[in-house]
Protein backbone atom coordinates (compact mmCIF):
# COMPACT_ATOMS: atom_id res chain seq x y z
CA UNK A 1 0.00 0.00 0.00
CA UNK A 2 1.26 3.46 -0.89
CA UNK A 3 1.24 6.24 1.72
CA UNK A 4 -0.65 9.43 1.02
CA UNK A 5 1.15 12.50 -0.31
CA UNK A 6 2.70 14.54 2.52
CA UNK A 7 3.33 18.19 1.63
CA UNK A 8 3.67 19.42 5.23
CA UNK A 9 4.72 17.47 8.30
CA UNK A 10 2.09 16.65 10.93
CA UNK A 11 3.00 18.71 14.05
CA UNK A 12 3.50 15.61 16.19
CA UNK A 13 5.91 14.13 13.64
CA UNK A 14 7.81 17.41 13.29
CA UNK A 15 8.30 17.42 17.07
CA UNK A 16 9.70 13.90 17.06
CA UNK A 17 12.04 14.65 14.18
CA UNK A 18 13.37 17.74 15.97
CA UNK A 19 13.95 15.59 19.03
CA UNK A 20 15.98 13.23 16.83
CA UNK A 21 18.13 15.70 14.85
CA UNK A 22 17.52 19.15 16.33
CA UNK A 23 18.16 22.01 13.93
CA UNK A 24 19.22 19.50 11.27
CA UNK A 25 15.53 19.25 10.37
CA UNK A 26 15.04 21.86 7.63
CA UNK A 27 12.03 23.14 5.72
CA UNK A 28 13.47 26.18 3.92
CA UNK A 29 12.54 26.60 0.27
CA UNK A 30 16.10 26.45 -1.06
CA UNK A 31 16.84 23.22 0.82
CA UNK A 32 13.60 21.63 -0.37
CA UNK A 33 14.40 22.63 -3.96
CA UNK A 34 17.85 21.02 -3.70
CA UNK A 35 16.21 17.74 -2.73
CA UNK A 36 13.43 17.85 -5.32
CA UNK A 37 15.39 16.15 -8.10
CA UNK A 38 18.55 14.34 -9.16
CA UNK A 39 20.48 14.77 -12.43
CA UNK A 40 17.82 13.13 -14.58
CA UNK A 41 15.11 14.67 -16.73
CA UNK A 42 12.28 14.06 -14.24
CA UNK A 43 10.23 17.02 -13.11
CA UNK A 44 11.12 18.16 -9.57
CA UNK A 45 8.89 17.36 -6.58
CA UNK A 46 9.60 19.01 -3.24
CA UNK A 47 9.71 17.02 -0.01
CA UNK A 48 7.95 18.37 3.05
CA UNK A 49 11.21 18.48 5.02
CA UNK A 50 14.86 17.44 4.91
CA UNK A 51 16.69 15.67 7.75
CA UNK A 52 20.48 15.46 8.07
CA UNK A 53 21.22 12.54 10.44
CA UNK A 54 24.63 11.81 11.93
CA UNK A 55 24.13 8.34 13.41
CA UNK A 56 22.26 5.09 12.87
CA UNK A 57 20.24 5.72 16.01
CA UNK A 58 19.05 9.09 14.65
CA UNK A 59 17.96 7.40 11.42
CA UNK A 60 16.19 4.72 13.45
CA UNK A 61 14.27 7.40 15.36
CA UNK A 62 13.34 9.19 12.12
CA UNK A 63 12.08 6.03 10.40
CA UNK A 64 10.19 4.83 13.46
CA UNK A 65 8.36 8.15 13.70
CA UNK A 66 7.64 8.39 9.97
CA UNK A 67 6.43 4.79 9.92
CA UNK A 68 3.95 5.49 12.72
CA UNK A 69 2.63 8.55 10.87
CA UNK A 70 2.70 6.82 7.45
CA UNK A 71 4.91 9.56 6.01
CA UNK A 72 7.23 8.69 3.07
CA UNK A 73 11.02 8.70 3.48
CA UNK A 74 13.39 9.10 0.52
CA UNK A 75 17.14 8.51 1.13
CA UNK A 76 19.33 11.14 -0.56
CA UNK A 77 23.07 10.95 -1.28
CA UNK A 78 24.85 13.19 -3.78
CA UNK A 79 21.75 13.56 -5.96
CA UNK A 80 23.63 12.35 -9.04
CA UNK A 81 21.17 9.63 -10.06
CA UNK A 82 19.58 9.71 -13.51
CA UNK A 83 16.35 7.71 -13.05
CA UNK A 84 14.47 9.79 -10.51
CA UNK A 85 15.57 7.72 -7.50
CA UNK A 86 15.75 10.71 -5.14
CA UNK A 87 12.64 12.55 -6.35
CA UNK A 88 10.12 12.46 -3.44
CA UNK A 89 7.09 11.63 -5.56
CA UNK A 90 4.83 11.51 -2.50
CA UNK A 91 6.48 14.34 -0.55
CA UNK A 92 7.44 13.40 2.98
CA UNK A 93 10.98 13.45 4.37
CA UNK A 94 14.16 13.56 2.29
CA UNK A 95 16.85 11.85 4.38
CA UNK A 96 20.16 13.44 3.39
CA UNK A 97 23.08 11.20 4.43
CA UNK A 98 25.94 13.43 3.31
CA UNK A 99 26.93 14.42 6.84
CA UNK A 100 27.51 10.74 7.65
CA UNK A 101 30.86 10.93 5.86
CA UNK A 102 33.40 9.12 8.04
CA UNK A 103 35.85 6.47 6.84
CA UNK A 104 35.51 4.21 9.88
CA UNK A 105 38.34 1.72 9.29
CA UNK A 106 40.79 0.55 6.66
CA UNK A 107 42.30 -2.92 6.88
CA UNK A 108 45.37 -2.82 4.69
CA UNK A 109 46.33 -6.47 4.99
CA UNK A 110 42.82 -7.75 4.33
CA UNK A 111 42.12 -5.24 1.55
CA UNK A 112 38.82 -3.98 2.93
CA UNK A 113 37.37 -0.90 4.59
CA UNK A 114 34.22 0.28 6.36
CA UNK A 115 32.65 3.65 5.60
CA UNK A 116 29.53 5.59 6.42
CA UNK A 117 27.04 5.86 3.58
CA UNK A 118 27.70 9.56 2.93
CA UNK A 119 31.37 9.09 2.03
CA UNK A 120 31.87 9.90 -1.64
CA UNK A 121 33.90 7.87 -4.10
CA UNK A 122 36.54 10.60 -4.50
CA UNK A 123 36.75 11.14 -0.74
CA UNK A 124 37.51 7.45 -0.21
CA UNK A 125 40.11 7.40 -2.99
CA UNK A 126 41.89 10.37 -1.44
CA UNK A 127 41.89 8.62 1.94
CA UNK A 128 43.30 5.41 0.44
CA UNK A 129 45.92 6.62 -2.01
CA UNK A 130 48.69 7.12 0.56
CA UNK A 131 48.19 3.49 1.62
CA UNK A 132 48.71 2.23 -1.93
CA UNK A 133 45.06 1.13 -2.16
CA UNK A 134 42.01 2.06 -4.22
CA UNK A 135 38.32 1.26 -4.55
CA UNK A 136 37.64 0.24 -8.16
CA UNK A 137 33.98 1.04 -8.90
CA UNK A 138 33.88 4.28 -10.86
CA UNK A 139 30.45 5.48 -12.06
CA UNK A 140 31.87 8.82 -13.18
CA UNK A 141 29.90 11.05 -10.85
CA UNK A 142 31.28 11.70 -7.37
CA UNK A 143 28.42 9.70 -5.90
CA UNK A 144 28.11 8.66 -2.26
CA UNK A 145 29.00 5.05 -1.60
CA UNK A 146 25.64 4.45 0.06
CA UNK A 147 23.93 5.69 -3.09
CA UNK A 148 26.17 3.51 -5.23
CA UNK A 149 25.14 0.48 -3.18
CA UNK A 150 21.47 1.44 -3.31
CA UNK A 151 21.48 1.70 -7.11
CA UNK A 152 23.82 -1.23 -7.77
CA UNK A 153 26.21 1.14 -9.54
CA UNK A 154 29.05 0.17 -11.84
CA UNK A 155 30.94 2.18 -14.46
CA UNK A 156 34.13 2.43 -16.45
CA UNK A 157 36.16 -0.20 -14.55
CA UNK A 158 33.48 -2.89 -14.26
CA UNK A 159 34.95 -4.94 -17.09
CA UNK A 160 38.02 -5.65 -14.89
CA UNK A 161 36.86 -5.27 -11.27
CA UNK A 162 33.12 -5.86 -11.27
CA UNK A 163 30.22 -3.69 -10.09
CA UNK A 164 29.08 -2.85 -6.55
CA UNK A 165 27.58 -6.33 -6.18
CA UNK A 166 31.07 -7.83 -6.47
CA UNK A 167 32.74 -5.28 -4.19
CA UNK A 168 30.45 -5.02 -1.15
CA UNK A 169 31.13 -7.40 1.75
CA UNK A 170 28.50 -6.22 4.22
CA UNK A 171 26.08 -3.47 5.20
CA UNK A 172 24.39 -1.77 8.11
CA UNK A 173 20.75 -1.01 7.29
CA UNK A 174 17.94 0.71 9.17
CA UNK A 175 14.56 -0.80 8.31
CA UNK A 176 11.25 1.02 7.98
CA UNK A 177 10.22 0.31 11.58
CA UNK A 178 13.51 1.69 12.94
CA UNK A 179 15.21 -1.65 13.60
CA UNK A 180 18.89 -1.90 12.67
CA UNK A 181 20.45 -4.95 10.99
CA UNK A 182 23.96 -5.86 9.90
CA UNK A 183 24.53 -8.08 6.86
CA UNK A 184 27.57 -9.97 5.63
CA UNK A 185 31.00 -9.96 7.25
CA UNK A 186 34.62 -9.24 6.40
CA UNK A 187 35.07 -12.81 5.18
CA UNK A 188 35.60 -13.22 1.43
CA UNK A 189 32.85 -15.81 1.18
CA UNK A 190 30.01 -17.23 3.24
CA UNK A 191 27.32 -19.90 2.92
CA UNK A 192 25.43 -18.73 6.02
CA UNK A 193 21.79 -18.33 5.06
CA UNK A 194 20.12 -15.87 2.71
CA UNK A 195 22.38 -13.27 1.09
CA UNK A 196 20.82 -10.17 2.64
CA UNK A 197 23.68 -7.97 1.47
CA UNK A 198 22.78 -8.51 -2.19
CA UNK A 199 19.11 -8.04 -1.37
CA UNK A 200 19.80 -4.43 -0.39
CA UNK A 201 22.27 -3.75 -3.22
CA UNK A 202 20.13 -2.25 -5.97
CA UNK A 203 17.07 -1.87 -3.73
CA UNK A 204 17.11 1.93 -4.28
CA UNK A 205 16.02 2.85 -0.76
CA UNK A 206 12.74 0.92 -1.05
CA UNK A 207 13.59 -1.66 1.66
CA UNK A 208 15.63 0.35 4.15
CA UNK A 209 18.31 3.00 4.60
CA UNK A 210 21.92 1.87 4.08
CA UNK A 211 24.09 3.57 6.71
CA UNK A 212 27.46 1.76 6.61
CA UNK A 213 29.25 -0.22 3.91
CA UNK A 214 32.08 -2.80 4.13
CA UNK A 215 33.99 -2.68 0.83
CA UNK A 216 36.62 -4.71 -0.98
CA UNK A 217 39.78 -2.80 -1.89
CA UNK A 218 42.62 -3.38 -4.36
CA UNK A 219 46.27 -2.47 -4.46
CA UNK A 220 47.16 0.37 -6.83
CA UNK A 221 48.63 -1.33 -9.93
CA UNK A 222 52.36 -1.14 -10.54
CA UNK A 223 51.73 0.25 -14.01
CA UNK A 224 48.74 2.08 -15.53
CA UNK A 225 48.51 3.16 -19.13
CA UNK A 226 45.67 4.70 -21.14
CA UNK A 227 45.27 4.84 -24.90
CA UNK A 228 42.89 6.34 -27.43
CA UNK A 229 42.01 4.72 -30.74
CA UNK A 230 39.76 6.34 -33.35
CA UNK A 231 37.70 4.69 -36.10
CA UNK A 232 35.85 5.79 -39.19
CA UNK A 233 33.10 3.24 -38.53
CA UNK A 234 31.25 2.59 -35.25
CA UNK A 235 30.72 -1.10 -36.01
CA UNK A 236 34.48 -1.55 -36.32
CA UNK A 237 35.02 0.03 -32.89
CA UNK A 238 32.42 -2.25 -31.31
CA UNK A 239 33.83 -5.35 -33.01
CA UNK A 240 37.29 -4.44 -31.71
CA UNK A 241 36.06 -4.49 -28.14
CA UNK A 242 34.08 -7.70 -28.56
CA UNK A 243 37.11 -9.52 -29.98
CA UNK A 244 39.39 -8.20 -27.21
CA UNK A 245 37.02 -9.41 -24.47
CA UNK A 246 36.39 -12.77 -26.14
CA UNK A 247 40.15 -13.36 -26.28
CA UNK A 248 40.33 -12.79 -22.51
CA UNK A 249 42.61 -9.74 -22.61
CA UNK A 250 42.27 -8.11 -19.14
CA UNK A 251 41.38 -4.56 -20.12
CA UNK A 252 40.74 -2.31 -17.09
CA UNK A 253 38.58 0.24 -18.94
CA UNK A 254 37.09 0.15 -22.41
CA UNK A 255 34.83 3.09 -23.29
CA UNK A 256 33.10 4.00 -26.54
CA UNK A 257 32.12 7.51 -27.63
CA UNK A 258 30.27 7.79 -30.93
CA UNK A 259 31.04 10.64 -33.33
CA UNK A 260 28.37 12.93 -31.84
CA UNK A 261 29.54 12.37 -28.27
CA UNK A 262 33.20 12.70 -29.22
CA UNK A 263 32.48 16.00 -30.92
CA UNK A 264 30.69 17.20 -27.80
CA UNK A 265 33.65 16.17 -25.60
CA UNK A 266 36.12 17.91 -27.91
CA UNK A 267 34.21 21.17 -27.47
CA UNK A 268 33.37 20.76 -23.78
CA UNK A 269 36.67 19.33 -22.50
CA UNK A 270 39.16 20.74 -25.00
CA UNK A 271 40.24 17.42 -26.56
CA UNK A 272 41.26 19.28 -29.69
CA UNK A 273 43.95 16.76 -30.67
CA UNK A 274 41.25 14.24 -31.57
CA UNK A 275 38.67 13.97 -34.37
CA UNK A 276 34.90 13.75 -33.97
CA UNK A 277 34.73 10.09 -35.01
CA UNK A 278 33.83 6.89 -33.12
CA UNK A 279 36.49 6.60 -30.43
CA UNK A 280 37.63 4.02 -27.88
CA UNK A 281 39.29 4.97 -24.59
CA UNK A 282 41.32 2.09 -23.11
CA UNK A 283 43.14 1.66 -19.82
CA UNK A 284 45.44 -1.21 -18.82
CA UNK A 285 46.49 -2.17 -15.27
CA UNK A 286 49.19 -4.55 -14.02
CA UNK A 287 52.92 -5.01 -14.07
CA UNK A 288 54.83 -2.99 -16.62
CA UNK A 289 55.41 -6.07 -18.79
CA UNK A 290 51.77 -7.16 -18.57
CA UNK A 291 50.46 -3.70 -19.45
CA UNK A 292 52.73 -3.51 -22.49
CA UNK A 293 51.68 -6.97 -23.68
CA UNK A 294 47.96 -6.40 -23.21
CA UNK A 295 48.15 -3.03 -24.94
CA UNK A 296 50.08 -4.60 -27.84
CA UNK A 297 47.41 -7.29 -28.27
CA UNK A 298 44.55 -4.80 -28.25
CA UNK A 299 46.46 -2.48 -30.56
CA UNK A 300 46.79 -5.28 -33.12
CA UNK A 301 43.06 -5.98 -32.92
CA UNK A 302 42.32 -2.26 -33.40
CA UNK A 303 44.57 -2.20 -36.47
CA UNK A 304 42.80 -5.26 -37.90
CA UNK A 305 39.48 -3.41 -37.66
CA UNK A 306 40.80 -0.21 -39.23
CA UNK A 307 41.53 1.77 -36.09
CA UNK A 308 44.15 4.49 -35.80
CA UNK A 309 47.47 4.02 -34.05
CA UNK A 310 47.18 4.21 -30.27
CA UNK A 311 47.63 7.70 -28.83
CA UNK A 312 49.09 7.07 -25.38
CA UNK A 313 48.41 8.79 -22.06
CA UNK A 314 50.91 7.38 -19.56
CA UNK A 315 51.43 10.39 -17.29
CA UNK A 316 48.96 10.68 -14.42
CA UNK A 317 47.86 14.17 -15.45
CA UNK A 318 47.23 13.06 -19.05
CA UNK A 319 45.17 10.05 -17.93
CA UNK A 320 43.23 12.25 -15.52
CA UNK A 321 42.42 14.72 -18.30
CA UNK A 322 41.25 11.90 -20.56
CA UNK A 323 39.01 10.24 -17.98
CA UNK A 324 37.66 13.53 -16.72
CA UNK A 325 36.51 14.22 -20.26
CA UNK A 326 34.82 10.80 -20.34
CA UNK A 327 33.19 11.38 -16.95
CA UNK A 328 31.94 14.78 -18.13
CA UNK A 329 30.36 13.25 -21.24
CA UNK A 330 26.81 13.66 -19.90
CA UNK A 331 27.31 17.40 -19.36
CA UNK A 332 29.09 17.70 -22.71
CA UNK A 333 26.01 16.12 -24.30
CA UNK A 334 23.68 18.57 -22.53
CA UNK A 335 25.81 21.45 -23.82
CA UNK A 336 24.86 20.46 -27.38
CA UNK A 337 21.32 21.67 -26.74
CA UNK A 338 21.18 24.28 -23.97
CA UNK A 339 17.91 24.27 -22.08
CA UNK A 340 17.14 20.65 -22.87
CA UNK A 341 17.36 17.70 -20.46
CA UNK A 342 18.85 14.29 -21.11
CA UNK A 343 16.72 11.15 -21.02
CA UNK A 344 19.45 8.55 -20.56
CA UNK A 345 19.00 5.00 -21.79
CA UNK A 346 20.88 2.20 -20.07
CA UNK A 347 20.54 -1.00 -22.07
CA UNK A 348 22.91 -3.90 -21.47
CA UNK A 349 23.01 -6.94 -23.75
CA UNK A 350 25.19 -10.01 -24.33
CA UNK A 351 28.39 -9.08 -26.15
CA UNK A 352 27.42 -11.07 -29.23
CA UNK A 353 24.35 -8.80 -29.75
CA UNK A 354 26.01 -5.50 -28.81
CA UNK A 355 26.88 -4.22 -32.31
CA UNK A 356 23.40 -5.08 -33.58
CA UNK A 357 21.72 -3.38 -30.63
CA UNK A 358 23.74 -0.15 -31.03
CA UNK A 359 23.22 -0.12 -34.80
CA UNK A 360 19.44 -0.58 -34.48
CA UNK A 361 19.31 2.10 -31.79
CA UNK A 362 21.18 4.58 -33.95
CA UNK A 363 18.76 3.93 -36.81
CA UNK A 364 15.82 4.44 -34.46
CA UNK A 365 17.26 7.72 -33.18
CA UNK A 366 17.82 9.02 -36.72
CA UNK A 367 14.23 8.23 -37.65
CA UNK A 368 12.97 9.97 -34.49
CA UNK A 369 14.70 13.24 -35.42
CA UNK A 370 16.19 13.49 -31.91
CA UNK A 371 19.78 14.33 -31.05
CA UNK A 372 21.27 11.61 -28.82
CA UNK A 373 25.01 11.09 -28.33
CA UNK A 374 26.00 7.50 -27.46
CA UNK A 375 28.58 6.38 -24.90
CA UNK A 376 29.20 2.86 -23.70
CA UNK A 377 31.03 0.58 -21.29
CA UNK A 378 31.49 -1.85 -24.14
CA UNK A 379 33.47 -4.45 -22.21
CA UNK A 380 30.33 -5.46 -20.32
CA UNK A 381 27.80 -4.83 -23.09
CA UNK A 382 26.35 -1.64 -21.58
CA UNK A 383 25.74 1.58 -23.53
CA UNK A 384 23.83 4.84 -23.05
CA UNK A 385 22.09 7.16 -25.47
CA UNK A 386 21.56 10.62 -23.97
CA UNK A 387 18.33 11.63 -25.70
CA UNK A 388 18.13 15.43 -25.60
CA UNK A 389 14.61 16.79 -25.33
CA UNK A 390 12.72 19.82 -24.07
CA UNK A 391 10.75 18.72 -20.97
CA UNK A 392 8.11 21.34 -21.84
CA UNK A 393 7.62 19.99 -25.36
CA UNK A 394 5.16 17.05 -25.23
CA UNK A 395 6.06 15.96 -28.75
CA UNK A 396 9.79 15.72 -28.04
CA UNK A 397 9.22 14.02 -24.71
CA UNK A 398 6.84 11.56 -26.35
CA UNK A 399 9.34 10.69 -29.10
CA UNK A 400 12.16 10.31 -26.54
CA UNK A 401 10.09 8.01 -24.36
CA UNK A 402 9.10 5.96 -27.38
CA UNK A 403 12.74 5.46 -28.42
CA UNK A 404 13.62 4.53 -24.84
CA UNK A 405 10.77 1.99 -24.69
CA UNK A 406 11.75 0.41 -28.00
CA UNK A 407 15.36 0.13 -26.85
CA UNK A 408 14.29 -1.55 -23.60
CA UNK A 409 12.16 -4.02 -25.55
CA UNK A 410 15.04 -4.62 -27.98
CA UNK A 411 17.49 -5.29 -25.15
CA UNK A 412 15.11 -7.74 -23.46
CA UNK A 413 14.52 -9.60 -26.72
CA UNK A 414 18.30 -10.05 -27.00
CA UNK A 415 18.57 -11.57 -23.53
CA UNK A 416 19.65 -8.29 -21.91
CA UNK A 417 18.26 -5.80 -19.42
CA UNK A 418 16.62 -2.37 -19.55
CA UNK A 419 19.12 -1.02 -17.00
CA UNK A 420 22.71 -2.17 -16.70
CA UNK A 421 23.79 0.24 -13.98
CA UNK A 422 21.57 3.29 -13.46
CA UNK A 423 18.81 1.37 -11.70
CA UNK A 424 15.04 1.53 -12.15
CA UNK A 425 13.89 4.48 -10.05
CA UNK A 426 10.70 5.82 -11.58
CA UNK A 427 12.23 6.29 -15.03
CA UNK A 428 12.31 2.62 -16.04
CA UNK A 429 9.51 1.33 -13.86
CA UNK A 430 7.34 0.49 -16.90
CA UNK A 431 9.85 -2.09 -18.17
CA UNK A 432 10.38 -4.16 -15.02
CA UNK A 433 7.36 -6.43 -15.32
CA UNK A 434 8.42 -7.48 -18.82
CA UNK A 435 11.96 -8.19 -17.60
CA UNK A 436 11.11 -10.13 -14.43
CA UNK A 437 7.72 -11.66 -15.11
CA UNK A 438 6.42 -13.57 -12.07
CA UNK A 439 9.53 -12.49 -10.18
CA UNK A 440 7.81 -9.14 -9.60
CA UNK A 441 5.44 -10.86 -7.16
CA UNK A 442 8.41 -12.13 -5.14
CA UNK A 443 9.73 -8.55 -5.01
CA UNK A 444 6.33 -7.31 -3.85
CA UNK A 445 6.30 -9.92 -1.09
CA UNK A 446 9.74 -8.83 0.14
CA UNK A 447 8.69 -5.18 0.03
CA UNK A 448 5.52 -5.96 1.99
CA UNK A 449 7.45 -7.92 4.61
CA UNK A 450 10.09 -5.23 5.23
CA UNK A 451 7.98 -2.11 4.61
CA UNK A 452 4.31 -3.00 5.17
CA UNK A 453 3.20 0.66 5.28
CA UNK A 454 5.04 1.50 2.07
CA UNK A 455 6.94 4.51 3.39
CA UNK A 456 10.35 3.69 1.89
CA UNK A 457 10.90 5.63 -1.35
CA UNK A 458 7.42 4.91 -2.75
CA UNK A 459 6.87 4.87 -6.50
CA UNK A 460 10.30 3.41 -7.30
CA UNK A 461 11.47 0.06 -8.77
CA UNK A 462 7.96 -1.38 -9.33
CA UNK A 463 4.40 -0.28 -8.85
CA UNK A 464 2.75 -0.99 -5.50
CA UNK A 465 -0.90 -0.53 -4.70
Amino acid sequence: MLPGRTETLPPALATRLRQAVGDRLMTGTSVLDQHARGEGWDRPVRPAAVCYPHTDSEIAAILSACNEHRVPVVPFGAGSSLEGHVVPLYGGVSLDLRQMDAVLEVNDQDLDCRVQAGVTRKQLQEHLRFRGLFFPVDPGADATLGGMVATGASGTTTVRYGAMRENVLGLSVVLADGSIIHTGSRARKSAAGYDLTRLFIGSEGTLGVITEVQLRLHGIPESISAAVCQFDDLDAAVDTVIESIQLGIPVARCELLDQVQMGACIRHSGLTEYRATPTLFFEFHGSEAAVQEHARQVGEICHTHGGSEFEWATRTEDRSRLWKARHDAFFAALALAPGKRGLTTDACVPLSRLAECIRDTQRDLTESGLLAPIVGHLGDGNFHAVILCDPDDPDEVGRAKAVNARLAKRALSMGGTCTGEHGVGSGKIDFIAAEHGAGIEVMRAIKQALDPRGIMNPGKVFRVG
